[in-house]
């Protein structure tokens, strides 16, 4: 078990690893964030291929191959727990050789051979809740994930479709998950995402990242997932959802008051 309950989870890297350079930067801010808050959990992030995107010409990454020799390293040298997606089956053991956690992403949750494949590794496995689900749905993808083998489940709240180009995020969401799983996560920037709405590609909404991630402790939620840049607007994908990683350990304080309010009040 990696979860522990008396430190705030937070999950947090850039959306793409774009490059080693970009990923090693980011991660010396979050290592000296890790190093300022010891009530913060953290594992880093970063996607090798952003096989989802809205349009044939978004930019989808470095590629598993290099990609994992990067993560590997930035393991070596940072001591972080990494986790990264995993979108076909046959990639779970690769990608299980290097990261602790395996993330499944939201489009995907309900893929049997791939919650199979996941959960067969004996990583930690992160699922996000697909923008189509009620919360109450994702009992049956826990359901599939343990029935393989599975022994630690995140199901993480990322916003449900609300008409076109909208999400809207469901603060009942994390108390109906925890019903099926001890560990119930937030992911703060994607839950802004404008899906679609920027003519072929998604735009977001970056100012209300942080006043959902607030309201999201207040309602239950045990961690936070955030997608961090050192300059959000150049990245190349979802930049409008990141946040920049320079003001991010202001917000990382702020959760963490939040998250002391609630547990000091006995609610947990």
């Amino acid at each position: 078990m990696l979860f522990d309950a008396e430190r705030l989870l937070i999950i947090a890297g850039p959306c793409a690893l774009e490059s080693e350079a970009l990923v090693f930067e980011v991660a010396g801010y979050l290592q000296e964030i890790q190093r300022h808050f010891p009530r913060v959990q953290l594992v880093f992030k970063a996607s090798l291929d952003k096989a989802n995107r809205s349009s044939v010409s978004g930019a989808r990454g470095i590629g598993i191959k290099d990609g994992l020799i990067i993560l590997g390293r930035l393991k070596r040298k940072h001591q972080f727990l990494v986790t990264t997606d995993v979108h076909l089956p046959e990639q779970a053991k690769e990608v299980a050789a290097v990261c602790d956690v395996l993330q499944v992403p939201a489009f995907l949750c309900r893929q049997t051979d791939l919650l199979a494949a996941v959960a067969g590794t004996g990583r930690i496995i992160s699922v996000k809740k697909g923008q189509f689900l009620s919360p109450q749905e994702m009992r049956y993808v826990i359901e599939k994930l343990r029935y393989f083998g599975a022994k630690e489940i995140w199901p993480m709240e990322r916003g449900t479709t609300f008409g076109y180009n909208n999400l809207v995020v469901d603060m009942r969401s994390f108390s109906i998950m925890s019903q099926f799983s001890s560990v119930v996560i937030f992911d703060a920037t994607h839950s802004v995402q404008l899906p679609g709405g920027g003519e072929g590609r998604t735009i977001g909404q970056r100012e209300f990242v942080e006043h959902l991630a607030y309201g999201a402790l207040a309602a239950g939620a045990n961690g936070l997932f955030f997608e961090v840049h050192t300059n959000p607007d150049g990245a190349i994908c979802d930049g409008a959802n990141q946040l920049d990683v320079h003001y991010f350990r202001k917000v990382v304080e702020n959760c963490l008051k939040f998250w002391q309010v609630r547990r000091s009040i006995g609610y947990s």
